[in-house]
């Protein structure tokens, strides 16, 4: 059997920024039907990867090289503006800001036609299987700095 890809199953790519669609469901929610602060974070986790996954740089590939390494959060703001709730269709939007030595700084935001719910600034560090901090590869700061604000990503 061919495997089928579904190109829009990791969202898009527009520009500087990943867009991932995302439906709220009764799992994501609390006892009121608000989403549960925490499944957030996990909406965001999935943009984080699939932004990875489409600029050539999956989370799979980096952990199977000659040196296994993957990006850990590090550092995590949030700032949450107004809930979302069962059956919306929100938009994780994911942009680099800044790539460092050994780390890079994201925005995301989790919108709602066109609102922002939640804000987060994070700061992720690539790390080796035993949690020590690698400098990122040149080619996959050349992937990660295609999607940078327009500016020239800090080395």
């Amino acid at each position: 059997m061919t495997e089928r890809r579904w190109p829009d199953l990791a969202g898009r790519i527009e520009g500087d920024r990943h867009i991932l669609p995302v439906r709220v469901y009764f799992e994501d929610t609390d006892f009121s039907g608000v989403v549960y602060h925490a499944s957030y974070l996990r909406f965001m986790e999935r943009g984080r990867s699939d932004f990875l996954r489409l600029a050539g740089a999956d989370h799979a590939e980096l952990f199977e090289g000659d040196e296994p390494v993957a990006f850990a959060v590090r550092r995590m703001t949030l700032s949450f503006e107004r809930p979302a709730r069962i059956d919306d269709i929100l938009e994780i939007v994911t942009r680099t800001r800044e790539v460092r030595g050994a780390s890079m700084m994201l925005d995301q935001t989790v919108t709602r036609e066109g609102e922002t719910l939640v804000g987060a600034d994070v700061q992720v560090a690539l790390v080796t299987r035993s949690g020590r901090a690698r400098r990122i590869p040149a080619s996959l700061r050349s992937i990660l700095g295609r999607h940078a604000d327009g500016e020239e990503i800090s080395r």
